[in-house]
């Protein structure tokens, strides 16, 4: 059967719906998304549901598979960071992360599997630390896999050089009004901190309290990989400071200084260099955000990134 744009699996209130109709190139995809998810339904033999809502680069379904078993369809817009995720879950093999079960590389699509009930690591009644020590515990499993042939992952080292002279870039021609000290120090650490590293693993990428589901097969797994090969200290910056939001508590300082130590009891890893990659990722993602027209949301990052030097003496 086909599916339109307008149908039940396409709704244009779906996130990545109304994301990539920003762009041509986003536009020219969700043209062909219904004929790439038709051609999967069936090749695949799936019954897919109603799309997950959630996602800006990506459409996302619950799909039962021909023996009755439950997975997920994810079908992405073609993009760097999605070129990894197959081989980092390969490489992973259900090993805190969820399993791969088909990909079809030219069409972007990926059946993984489904984690029920679903609930992230961010709407848990957990207590913070638990749910901290939880989520370490996930990366110490993710690191542990040997990383896939040269050449399937990018490299930290290689990609935060280049993430140094764009931020620098974007300082320059916006001007956003940003402490260019802090702007500064950011693009010295992406370039000099992978350097630092006393080993390389498959890092997630994108370890945010959202990427951890509550599962059946585990009591929690990690989805949606922007995996990299390099130092390991680069992935808990977002679960660090995501995770019940600790800026906003009363005393944010001793809050993180607490939660960075535990976190790097847990991992094996020295918390000033967790600090360090914060204050580095922190920075990047500001002038990202001043470039995405969001300029008073970049400097919230920044002032939170100059928490986070301050605390690692920076």
């Amino acid at each position: 059967m086909a599916h339109s744009p307008g149908s039940g699996l396409f709704p244009a209130g779906l996130p990545v719906v109304r994301q990539m109709g920003r762009t041509a190139s986003g536009r020219a995809w969700l043209d062909r998304l219904p004929g790439i998810v038709r051609g999967i339904e069936e090749r695949w033999e799936l019954r897919l549901g109603a799309p997950f809502h959630g996602g800006s680069c990506s459409w996302v379904a619950p799909a039962e598979q021909p023996g009755g078993g439950s997975a997920v369809l994810k079908v992405t817009w073609p993009h760097r960071e999605a070129d990894g995720e197959a081989p980092a879950l390969r490489a992973w093999d259900g090993s805190g992360a969820v399993r791969l079960l088909r990909r079809s590389r030219e069409e972007g699509a990926l059946l993984i599997e489904r984690c029920r009930p679903g609930i992230p690591l961010g709407e848990s009644a957990l207590p913070s630390a638990e749910r901290l020590d939880l989520a370490a515990g996930l990366l110490r499993e993710l690191w542990a896999a040997p990383p896939p042939p040269d050449g399937e992952l990018e490299r930290v080292d290689l990609v935060c050089a280049e993430w140094a002279d764009i931020l620098q870039e974007r300082m320059l021609r916006l001007r956003p009004g940003y402490d260019p000290g802090l702007v500064a120090l950011g693009a010295d650490l992406l370039r000099t901190l992978p350097a630092t590293a006393a080993r390389e693993v498959v890092v997630h990428g994108d370890f945010n309290p959202g990427n951890v589901l509550a599962a059946e097969r585990r009591p929690w797994l990690a989805i949606d990989p922007k995996p990299m090969v390099g130092d390991p200290a680069y992935d808990p910056w977002p679960l660090l400071t995501q995770l019940d939001v600790p800026f906003a508590l009363p005393d944010p300082r001793r809050a993180l200084r607490m939660r960075y130590a535990q976190v790097a009891d847990v991992l094996g890893e020295d918390p000033g260099r967790l600090l360090a990659w914060s204050v580095a990722r922190a920075v990047e993602s500001a002038l990202w955000s001043a470039d995405h027209d969001d300029v008073p949301g970049g400097a919230e990052e920044l002032a939170e990134a100059q928490l986070l030097a301050g605390l690692a003496g920076l």
